[in-house]
């Protein structure tokens, strides 16, 4: 029984280091090829921080785990704003100064709406999937555009500074890419296949471990570059992490999810699960968004973030036990 335990602590160990190089590698890569360092930060960065998500999801729901594939998706989101966003503003509060991150806010809360409304029929079709997909690939193509004409925007100023701390060769930039992505491919099913044998052992729901330990792993890549970005007072890239990472959860992540395998969806998703993702999103809109100037993150708010974490993860561990 010990092995499902070493599975999981070992795969989200080296998920969480391959997805670390994996982002390096892919970054400096297009950096190279003369992407605009705003794009990087938008696109890149982006989907590499969404990459563990992306592959455990689908692993779990070609496997027959439609609770790991939409646990890992919808808990990430909820990990995101509430545990990694209050952790980052507990460091340093979050101003937010990009004028493309208060255009993603409410494109969030759209996007969040939406999944919401395609769980009312108790599954995630593969129509809805192609639909999530669709709003997905318009919402890059939009990204691209914003990317290539706005100039002088602060993520992009943050990311460049980045980039520049960051630089290596080509050769060893596509070396980490395709090592990074196969090891995380790799750790992904290792993960998956632990966290199904504790499901199996224990009679919990995979849904409530893809919502808790899956979840929690694979956010982790957020959790730091967000905390290294507050304390270098890079506050539009810690954010922008949050952002980017939760759009692509809700559209990607669970869109190639449901492409692979139609999701049936437990009452529990939209009733418990999803309303707290809305919650939370809704909270980040008016927390962020900056009606009257640029918009902040305080402490205050940031310790009402890990409350609202800490008291929806003991909830849903009152309902194993």
């Amino acid at each position: 029984m010990i092995l499902p335990y070493i599975a999981v602590v070992f795969g989200l160990v080296l998920l969480v280091w391959s997805a670390d190089r994996f982002v390096e590698g892919s970054a400096a890569t297009a950096r190279h090829f003369g992407m605009p360092p705003l794009l990087i930060g938008m696109v890149i960065v982006g989907f590499g921080t969404s990459a563990p998500e992306m592959v455990v999801s689908a692993l779990a729901s070609a496997q027959g785990n439609p609770g790991i594939a939409l646990g890992n998706a919808y808990g990430s989101n909820i990990t995101n704003i509430a545990l990694i966003l209050g952790i980052t503003a507990l460091i340093s509060p979050i101003a937010v100064h990009s004028q493309v991150l208060r255009k993603e806010l409410p494109i969030l809360m759209l996007v969040t709406a939406l999944a919401a409304w395609q769980l009312l029929d108790g599954a995630i079709s593969r129509g809805d999937a192609i639909v999530l997909l669709s709003v997905f690939a318009g919402l890059m193509g939009w990204t691209i555009w914003q990317g290539l004409r706005k100039k002088g925007d602060a993520l992009e100023h943050e990311m460049a500074q980045e980039l520049e701390v960051h630089a290596m060769p080509i050769g060893r930039a596509m070396l980490w890419l395709f090592v990074g992505l196969a090891l995380l491919i790799l750790s992904s099913r290792i993960l998956v296949w632990g966290a199904v044998e504790i499901a199996l052992a224990f009679g919990v729901s995979d849904l409530i471990i893809g919502l808790t330990i899956v979840a929690v792993g694979t956010s982790l890549p957020e959790l730091a570059s967000s905390i290294i970005a507050a304390r270098k007072r890079e506050h539009d890239i810690a954010l922008g992490n949050i952002l980017g990472s939760n759009l692509f959860n809700t559209l990607a992540v669970v869109g190639i999810a449901g492409t692979i395998h139609p999701l049936a969806i437990e009452p529990e998703v939209l009733n418990r699960d999803m309303l707290v993702m809305a919650a939370l999103t809704l909270a980040l809109f008016f927390f962020s968004y900056g009606f009257r100037g640029p918009g902040r993150i305080n402490r205050i708010e940031g310790a009402l973030l890990l409350m609202s974490y800490a008291g929806y993860t003991a909830y849903l561990i009152s309902t194993v036990f």
